[in-house]
């Protein structure tokens, strides 16, 4: 080999080492906690937050290289933080494809996919490298592993399984339950992905997430049209089996298509408010007053393009807002915890967001509506009374697994 070659060879191997160390390092980059130390929390704050059953809405913790069984200096969300943070349940959203150009005013889903880089550098299954499917199934594998492990978490996949669950905590809070949701429809990339990701336990699809998909459009995407025909199938389809529709990132057309025909609450899992944060990433009062006569739940977040600062107050300003336009009934949390944003708290801090609630004025029966008393009420009503068995196809493409 020459010495052009040879150069050419370690140039190309120093890049591949380099890609390899920021797959497996990205979280310490991505996701992190503004701010060095927690807001003190009064009496009050603590005693309202302690008393109260938090659920929320977003988290992408399982798309990390994390052990979530032990507490991290990492990233904002696992099951020691959840505990400390007395949250009853987390929805765990995943993730199966981010172009690197992702924007939240036009995102082109041809562009390299930031989530190939985790799947190659973290030791996914090659399956999953390239199938969003498998990717999906892959992170649903990993809370599997995780329930096996940890005997007070319940995976949540129908009424009776919230039932049990609230029923546990009420001698327990040691208990928490844990929903899988999905971020865009894209990752239904197979005619037998719906049966098998039933089948591992989702209960909530995001129709949209960045980009523009066969399904519907995107905030962010080029056409940000609304719901294609095989879109209006699948939100039929998808109230059918007890699998919560989630309108976070879908275009303008898209929600008013989903309002128009959905025949159970929607959740919108994390989300901002335009009036308090202007950008296309959030919601106008006109789309809360929507959601809201139609039963339901917006879940809002706390990163910088949701609020526009990094305070909890901040985030309290944006749900003082959202109350005032929709009713306490139809607001949650949404944290995005682990979606490579800075939040001002991690979930063991959650007391912080309860006491910033107060301090702007809310009551506080209505804090414990926003904090999970809402969020519960609607994924209850979205949920299977028990899951629906899986057909064959669904069975088969599993057993090829």
């Amino acid at each position: 080999m020459n010495r052009p070659a040879i150069r050419r060879s370690a140039i190309a191997l120093l890049l591949a080492a380099a890609l390899i160390a920021l797959g497996r390092n990205a979280e310490r980059f991505a996701n992190r906690v503004a701010g060095s130390r927690g807001p003190v929390v009064s009496p009050r704050g603590a005693a309202l937050h302690r008393s109260s059953l938090v659920a929320d809405l977003h988290a992408d913790s399982l798309l990390w290289n994390r052990d979530l069984a032990s507490r991290s200096a990492v990233g904002h969300a696992d099951l020691p933080r959840l505990r400390e943070g007395n949250v009853a349940l987390q929805v765990l959203t995943i993730v199966t494809r981010f172009p690197v150009t992702a924007s939240i005013r036009r995102t082109d889903p041809r562009a390299p996919d930031l989530i190939t880089l985790l799947a190659v550098t973290n030791g996914w299954p090659v399956a999953a490298w390239t199938s969003l499917a498998d990717r999906a199934l892959y992170q649903a594998g990993k809370l599997e592993t995780l329930a096996a492990r940890d005997p007070r978490l319940r995976l949540v996949r129908s009424r009776g399984d919230l039932d049990r669950l609230i029923a546990d905590r009420a001698t327990d809070p040691r208990w928490v339950g844990a929903l899988l949701g999905i971020e865009g429809a894209h990752a239904l990339d197979r005619d037998s992905a719906l049966d098998e990701l039933y089948a591992a336990g989702v209960r909530l699809i995001g129709l949209a997430h960045f980009f523009d998909n066969d399904y519907a459009g995107s905030a962010h995407g080029l056409a940000k049209g609304g719901l294609t025909a095989r879109g209006r199938d699948l939100v039929f389809e998808l109230e059918r089996r007890g699998v919560a529709v989630d309108l976070a990132h879908a275009s303008a057309r898209t929600i008013d298509d989903v309002l128009a025909i959905a025949r159970k609450p929607t959740v919108v899992s994390h989300t901002g408010i335009q009036a308090t944060c202007d950008n296309p990433r959030n919601l106008s009062d006109a789309q809360l007053r929507a959601i809201a006569a139609a039963g339901g739940v917006i879940g809002i977040g706390g990163w910088a393009t949701a609020v526009c600062g990094d305070s909890p107050a901040d985030v309290a300003r944006a749900f003082r807002h959202a109350v005032a336009v929709a009713g306490d009934d139809h607001l949650a949390l949404g944290s995005d915890f682990d979606g490579a944003v800075t939040t001002p708290f991690d979930a063991a801090r959650l007391d912080a967001l309860t006491e910033a609630l107060l301090e702007a004025g809310l009551a506080e029966a209505s804090v414990r509506k926003l904090l999970g008393e809402n969020a519960l009420r609607v994924l209850h009503a979205a949920l299977p009374d028990e899951p629906i068995a899986e057909d064959a196809r669904g069975r088969e493409a599993r057993a090829r697994r």
